[in-house]
């Protein structure tokens, strides 16, 4: 099995693309899991289902990135051969109304992070220093805003438009500087747009599925005609732990589901989706529901990945097509709807975020 007789550091486990990472972990290797996370509203330890049944193989450890005494202890105390970081603030809107805590989290966490892990493999011996790696999970967003034409690389150079983007970029460069000067083994993955199960309701992929099955207002920020490349968390998933098992230290690569849609359009699709799998008569087709809203500041006019180094390099490529993926969690939502009304039923409701006005 893959990862034997390895611990991994998984931080932001409890949030969307973390507890999908350890969800894998625990189906498809023979790995052993810190999951250090310091459960924020986004984070859900509900999904881990597997975490009851996996024994001495996982840990969750409440913790923040930013105490870097209680990550020393948890280096010295399980001696981790790899740490995969997922812990940051990723929601745009929320970034446009409270960027400090995007600052907090996503560069001071992770620069304290890095030290700690850098003060831990300084002590390791030479075959333990050799197998380590830090792996940190990045967005697309880094990159700023295409054209109509063009895609991401791992050499395209960086434009963040938002508070979260700046943080992000602000992490990925902490994290190169720590390689090339530390000689740290790092790895860097850049994604596209994730959607899949249990990801939390703010994101506009399940807020749309959620509002259209209770018959609510489908907000579009302004005409829809935002691009984004889609990826299926699972796929997602499938590709960290390939970077992380098989990835050149100190590269990028960007991981992307080829799937580019407009928002108007992915939010059409959510509803055909719906009519076709829990049609309502009463309230008929769904698109009815679509609302355009006044658009966020800064709104990155599209986003799209070239993949081609991860495949050509380590072979990944998605195995879902966005129609398939989209199926699979629109069928999820209405499964699960225990798990997304105990979401719902707290701190956050469906509201308008990402306005602009209280920074």
């Amino acid at each position: 099995m893959r990862f034997k007789n390895s611990v991994i550091f998984v931080t932001g486990g409890a949030g969307f693309i973390g507890s999908a990472v350890i969800r894998h972990l625990l189906d498809e290797t023979d790995a052993c899991i810190v999951n250090i996370d310091k459960l924020t509203y986004a984070s859900n330890l509900d999904s881990i289902p597997q975490a009851a049944a996996a024994g001495r193989r996982y840990c969750f450890v409440q913790a923040d990135i930013c105490d870097g005494p209680s990550l020393r202890r948890l280096f010295e105390s399980y001696q981790p051969h790899s740490v995969m970081n997922l812990a940051a603030e990723s929601h745009v809107d929320r970034s446009i109304d409270s960027p400090a805590a995007f600052i907090e989290t996503n560069v001071v966490g992770t620069f304290t992070l890095l030290q700690e892990a850098l003060h831990y493999w300084r002590k390791l011996g030479p075959a333990a220093r050799a197998r380590f790696r830090f792996h940190h999970i990045s967005t697309d967003e880094v990159y700023g805003s295409l054209d109509a034409e063009g895609l991401f690389t791992e050499t395209t150079p960086y434009a963040p438009n938002s508070p979260y983007s700046a943080s992000k970029a602000s992490s990925d460069h902490l994290v190169r500087a720590w390689h090339e000067t530390y000689g740290f083994p790092t790895l860097v993955t850049n994604c596209s747009n994730n959607y899949g199960p249990y990801h939390f309701p703010e994101k506009l992929i399940p807020l749309v599925i959620l509002n259209a099955l209770e018959g609510k207002p489908l907000p579009v920020y302004g005409r829809g005609e935002n691009v984004r490349d889609w990826l299926y968390v699972d796929d997602h998933a499938r590709a960290l732990l390939t970077v992380a098992e098989r990835g050149r230290v100190g590269e990028t690569y960007c991981i992307g589901g080829g799937a580019e849609r407009r928002n108007i359009d992915v939010v059409q699709a959510i509803c055909r989706t719906l009519d076709d799998l829990a049609p309502d008569g009463a309230l008929g087709p769904r698109e009815r529901l679509i609302t355009y809203v006044a658009d966020r500041p800064g709104h990155d006019q599209r986003y799209a990945i070239d993949a081609t180094r991860i495949t050509r390099e380590l072979g990944w490529r998605p195995a879902e097509s966005f129609e398939s993926g989209l199926t699979k969690t629109v069928i999820w939502y209405m499964e699960n709807r225990a798990w997304w009304e105990r979401v719902r039923s707290g701190v956050y409701r469906g509201e308008r975020l990402g306005a602009g006005v209280a920074a």
